[in-house]
């Protein structure tokens, strides 16, 4: 598959796999000057990226870098980010500082990776029922814990 980009501002990084093997490419932070993140601050933190997915049948999905939450306590402030297949604007990473200390972002850090996979656009049909299962209606935790 082909996904066309734009550098949109002058440093910016192309998306990278780093490996043959690697699901996601890296993205990397574009900034005029180093961001300090505080404990419990969120932040953007912009890549000077922009991407076409070639129709509504993918989805680029911003996701954390395992090593920042696991090292650093920086994680995704939305959990994962959504890329829908018609946005043309600029990536933007929103980060979240779970530690206990500031965090330091500078220009040219991976900051997360990009995954492209499919999407399906559902055809939604109102019922008065659903099919019944074993599960039901139990929610969280109610398959158990082993």
């Amino acid at each position: 598959m082909t996904v066309k980009f734009c550098i949109l501002r002058k440093g910016a990084e192309p998306p990278v796999y780093a490996t043959p093997g690697s699901a996601a490419c890296d993205l990397k932070a574009l900034l005029d000057a180093p961001v300090i993140i505080k404990p419990n601050e969120r932040v953007l933190i912009p890549t000077g990226l922009a991407i076409a997915l070639p129709s509504p049948e993918y989805v680029a999905l911003i996701c954390a870098r395992s090593g920042m939450a696991y090292k650093r306590g920086l994680a995704l402030a939305n959990g994962i980010g959504v890329i829908d297949s018609d946005y043309r604007g600029e990536l933007l990473v929103a980060l979240i500082n779970n530690s206990g200390v500031d965090q330091t972002i500078e220009s040219g850090d991976r900051i997360a990776q990009l995954m492209i996979v499919p999407a399906i656009q559902a055809v939604f049909t109102e019922s008065a029922s659903l099919d019944e299962t074993e599960r039901g209606e139990g929610g969280f935790g109610s398959t158990g814990t082993k």
